[in-house]
């Protein structure tokens, strides 16, 4: 405080009482976030007790990462103080959610020895917003059911609404299945397999077929499947036929094991490890062994 007698603070005294530099406080003065109360005959800006009151204001805001835009309107009364921390509580969960992404792309790139063009391609797909990710889904849908008007509509509404969002701290992995994944779906032979799949589906179902039974024969089959393998019973012995018939009841076996074994399956099932994946999901959520035992079973019932 100069010895004045006015309890005025000079810049100099002024840093020394709050421990900032001059130049801080003389930017922060500019920039018109710290007006001083006067100044001196010969030019000096000085400050008061309240000054410096609002000074330590300043620099805890600054502290918190709040620009000199946001400490201004908090000092001038446009916005309170509880709003701007709001706002920036949302803003750095934008950047933390992109640095996680970042964290986890880079993890990913070390791993594979990804090249340059990889690296760029996986920090595009993996940075799509939810928004994009849900137009590709959908966009894949729409083709791969256009004009199949018998087609399950269960199944197209799933597929549809599947959820193919990264998780806001995604594992290396689920930005790996996330790329694979986003090129599949845009990928013009897969979406051709794809499509042959839906027109399988078509042609299977009559007037008199309820809405989701396509669904639910998958559920059966991967049912009877699993609680097969748990008992222990091979593919190849008279239980495992029953358990065929328990399920297929009069379909032609041969025709079956073809859908199954057929080079779009190998697609779906792979479409299928991709989403669980993506969701965090274990790859047991895919089926591949349950499938796999029902592939094994009817050949050994075809004789194939």
């Amino acid at each position: 405080m100069i010895d004045d007698g006015t309890g005025l603070f000079t810049i100099g005294e002024l840093a020394r009482a709050t421990g900032l530099t001059v130049r801080t406080i003389r930017y922060w003065s500019d920039e018109g976030v710290l007006t001083p109360v006067t100044r001196s005959a010969g030019g000096y800006r000085l400050y008061d007790a309240e000054s410096a009151a609002r000074l330590e204001l300043i620099r805890t805001l600054r502290e918190l990462g709040l620009g000199l835009a946001d400490v201004r309107r908090v000092l001038a009364g446009e916005r309170t103080v509880a709003e701007v921390a709001a706002a920036h509580v949302s803003a750095l969960d934008a950047q933390i959610r992109s640095l996680k992404v970042t964290r986890a792309v880079l993890s990913s790139v070390a791993r594979r020895g990804s090249s340059a063009e990889e690296m760029t391609l996986m920090n595009k797909l993996a940075r799509l917003s939810a928004a994009e990710r849900r137009r590709i889904l959908e966009e894949f849908v729409d083709e791969m059911f256009h004009g199949l008007d018998t087609a399950d509509p269960v199944i197209r509404e799933r597929m549809r609404a599947t959820a193919v969002d990264l998780p806001e701290e995604p594992t290396p992995e689920q930005v790996d299945a996330w790329v694979e994944l986003a090129e599949l779906l845009q990928d013009p032979e897969f979406r051709a397999q794809m499509r042959q799949v839906a027109e399988f589906n078509a042609a299977d179902r009559g007037p008199e077929v309820p809405a989701g039974a396509s669904l639910w024969f998958a559920r059966r089959l991967v049912l009877a499947a699993a609680q097969a393998r748990a008992r222990g019973v091979a593919p190849g012995s008279p239980e495992a036929a029953q358990v065929l018939r328990g399920v297929l009841g009069d379909a032609d076996p041969a025709e079956v094991l073809a859908r199954l074994t057929a080079p779009s399956n190998h697609q779906v099932a792979r479409y299928r490890e991709l989403l669980v994946t993506v969701k965090g999901q274990a790859p047991e959520a895919a089926h591949r062994e349950e499938f796999a035992w029902v592939v094994a079973a009817l050949e050994a019932r075809t004789g194939s």
